[in-house]
């Protein structure tokens, strides 16, 4: 099976934390700039509540079976401190039913050609 591990981490951890997955075998990686908050309800200073805090999302698509490794390069990379702290982030871990090359049109699960009608 395939997966896709998903991480919203803080901005300034996005270069560590792409190293650490290209140093671990992970080059493929798709990296998006988002804004969101989590628990915490954002960053309240003074009697400013900023809500919308700036995050970097990357995904990796990998086998099941190299999921551990992929989250514990994230993780050890993406934390802030020894210990972490409030807004480090999240990981997320979900199946990937299939995969297209849009090049080719294979999937890249078989290599072979999809069964897609055209007219």
């Amino acid at each position: 099976m395939t997966i896709m591990v998903r991480a919203i981490i803080r901005p300034e951890k996005s270069d560590d934390v792409m190293k650490a997955l290209l140093d671990a075998g992970y080059p493929a990686v798709t990296k998006v700039d988002v804004f969101g908050r989590g628990k915490q309800r954002g960053l309240k200073i003074g009697n400013v509540l900023y809500d919308e805090l700036p995050k970097a999302l990357l995904m990796v698509v990998v086998p099941d079976t190299e999921k551990e490794f992929v989250i514990r390069a994230i993780l050890s990379s993406a934390r802030t401190g020894a210990e972490g702290a409030a807004g480090d982030g999240k990981i997320f871990v979900s199946p990937v039913e299939e995969v297209y090359t849009i090049s080719s049109g294979k999937t890249d699960s078989s290599k072979k050609e999809p069964a897609l009608a055209t007219r």
